[in-house]
């Protein structure tokens, strides 16, 4: 289970822009290029903007009109949690008889997590369930606006219908996606120039208070860094002054590769379904490899491990191991010898059916019993050697290339005059390296 427990024991190499070793259960699969692809070589794109607690989806406009929140869900200003509304009955003057009251209903946010509520800064109920909160006006919104704007209006030109450019510069953000401003600006457009005056040095600095270092602190009443931070228009040093902020959007992007600019992950549009129309994760497509069992590693002293191959296909998939040549400029972190099989491991198709099925019978593979361990349906377990020859410090890590035949159901088939042809297998071969664990002294 290391790929789903400890996915860092296991690692596949990805030869994009950069060499980045990743678990396979984080890459994704180009099936027109027939390489692998991480998350650092693929083209971001927003398909769409909804809110993670109502669910509501927007277009891209209507998200930057509203600065990419919510307008009807708060987050907590304490522990960052989603506030609920909360109904109460308070008494409220008749208005035919202002002498006798009568018990109205009143609406006010809460936080079921840290208890925080809204009457605790201040603010007052309301009357209906939904929309319409107070909140503080910032009073340096003019000149943020301003600066804004000369931003755009300075640099926009230079970014105008490189769409490549666009997309590289669209960057993940606390948790979130978000796009670079100048890929609204449309070409042709003209710019108005906007002259910013330099904000002035003061010389004279307003005071401390007297009793700054002699009074006491009361730490529920001051905020922490955090809760500045994640209100940096107002930065509230008290605890009385936090005033909770509208939910951040989330978006649902595609992935694409840069290569042959085809989808890897392409999202459903409606917020409330986890379906993808394209997924082409990794796992669904390279055999996996997996530890099972680790034995006393020894400096110098052979030792026999024991791993497993899972075949994702649904046809018979022939992977052969070869070891590292010396000098491999892929090999750099190996710490050990490595002895894999030499004869061809074949994995049989997975079954959705009998995948579960402990009475089906098994498939006649004549397997040697000195490399493979056991089978099961798609999966087998096979022994490599292993060899430590660093005595130091670390874990013992082995690297060795896998090459497996993949047929690409996403190929054209040419249909011949017996019918269609069947898909030609290529083959493929990716570097795998192993953290097998420290050595027993």
């Amino acid at each position: 289970m290391a790929s789903l427990l400890q996915p860092d024991r296991v690692l596949y190499l990805v030869h994009g822009e950069k060499k980045i070793r990743s678990p396979l259960s984080t890459l994704y699969f180009c099936r027109y290029c027939s390489e692998l692809r991480s998350l650092e070589c693929v083209s971001h794109e927003v398909d769409s903007h909804y809110c993670p607690s109502c669910l509501e989806n927007m277009p891209s406009a209507e998200a930057k009109l509203k600065k990419n929140r919510c307008a009807n869900c708060f987050d907590c200003p304490c522990c960052m949690h989603t506030l609920s509304t909360r109904a109460t009955n308070i008494p409220a003057p008749l208005p035919d008889d202002p002498s006798k009251t009568a018990m109205k209903k009143a609406y006010y946010l809460a936080c079921g997590f840290c208890r925080w509520t809204s009457r605790d800064v201040g603010m007052a109920d309301k009357s209906v369930a939904s929309g319409g909160w107070q909140e503080p006006d910032n009073p340096h919104t003019q000149r943020i606006n301003k600066l804004i704007l000369s931003t755009r209006g300075g640099q926009g030109r230079n970014w105008r219908g490189d769409r490549k450019k666009l997309l590289s510069l669209s960057v993940p953000y606390n948790g979130l996606h978000c796009v670079c401003p100048y890929s609204s600006l449309k070409e042709g457009e003209d710019q108005k120039e906007i002259n910013i005056e330099p904000a002035q040095a003061l010389d004279e600095v307003e005071p401390l208070p007297e009793d700054c270092y002699n009074r006491p602190i009361n730490l529920p009443e001051v905020t922490t860094l955090r809760q500045r931070l994640l209100q940096p228009d107002f930065q509230p040093a008290g605890a009385s002054q936090l005033h909770p902020k509208h939910k951040h959007l989330l978006i649902k992007r595609s992935l694409r590769c840069r290569k042959c600019e085809h989808n890897l992950s392409k999202p459903e549009f409606n917020p409330t379904s986890i379906k993808f129309k394209i997924q082409l994760v990794a796992v669904s497509y390279i055999p996996e490899v997996r530890i099972m069992s680790i034995p006393n590693l020894r400096f110098q002293k052979e030792c026999q491990v024991l791993l497993t191959l899972t075949n994702p296909v649904e046809n018979i998939t022939h992977v052969t191991l070869v070891g590292c040549e010396e000098g491999d400029p892929e090999d750099i972190n190996t710490t050990a010898k490595v002895m894999v099989p030499t004869k061809e491991l074949v994995l049989a198709g997975k079954d959705a059916a009998a995948e579960y099925d402990e009475l089906a019978e098994p498939q006649d593979f004549q397997d040697d019993p000195d490399v493979v361990a056991f089978r099961k349906s798609n999966k087998i377990g096979f022994f490599i050697k292993v060899v430590p020859q660093r005595e130091e410090d670390g874990d013992v890590t082995v690297s060795f290339k896998i090459r497996h035949d993949f047929r690409n159901l996403a190929a054209p088939i040419r249909p011949s005059e017996e019918g269609d042809a069947p898909t030609e297998a290529i083959w493929l071969t990716h570097h795998v390296e192993l953290s097998l664990g420290p050595i027993i002294a």
